[in-house]
């Protein structure tokens, strides 16, 4: 009776953990039942595209300012997940060469393809720029910059890259 009785628990648990993968309990883990065959959910689709030339701080339509900053379809934007060097009066020699580093690497990311410009909790910052944090396939362009060493995650302030 005993064994009976284990047993009838474990198939009733059985049962349930399948009503919960092919009824929908996968989506906990990103994966959508179709058709009664688990898949997985699609991200929502990077849906900004544009050709990105290099510009300075008078502005454009589509351009890379520098490697924090770009002009996206007349707005101007502050990459807000990171820091990079100044190009425009940068403070040494080496912060002018990893700042333009970073932009070229800044003007590469954006013309590969489509983006996703995500809103953080401030929508401008006090020169009146956008904030926004760009990603593809949800990774962080800034990221990139970071881990190829073109930038530093932005904490606040201003610090010295020289």
């Amino acid at each position: 009776a005993k064994v009976q009785c284990t047993m009838t628990r474990f198939l009733s648990l059985m049962l349930m953990l399948s009503v919960a993968i092919f009824g929908g309990g996968w989506t906990l883990f990103g994966i959508a039942p179709i058709g009664g065959v688990a898949a997985f959910a699609a991200r929502p689709a990077d849906t900004e595209a544009a050709s990105f030339v290099i510009c300075h701080n008078d502005g454009g339509t589509n351009c890379v300012v520098d490697g924090d900053t770009i002009w996206y379809r007349g707005t101007k934007i502050r990459i807000a997940d990171i820091d990079t060097p100044e190009t425009h009066q940068p403070k040494c020699p080496a912060e002018a060469k990893l700042g333009a580093a970073a932009t070229r690497r800044m003007l590469q990311l954006v013309n590969a393809g489509p983006f996703t410009l995500q809103s953080i909790n401030r929508d401008e910052d006090r020169y009146g720029r956008k904030l926004r944090i760009l990603t593809r396939g949800g990774k962080s362009l800034g990221d990139i910059l970071v881990e190829e060493g073109l930038a530093r995650y932005y904490k606040g302030g201003r610090r010295s890259w020289c």
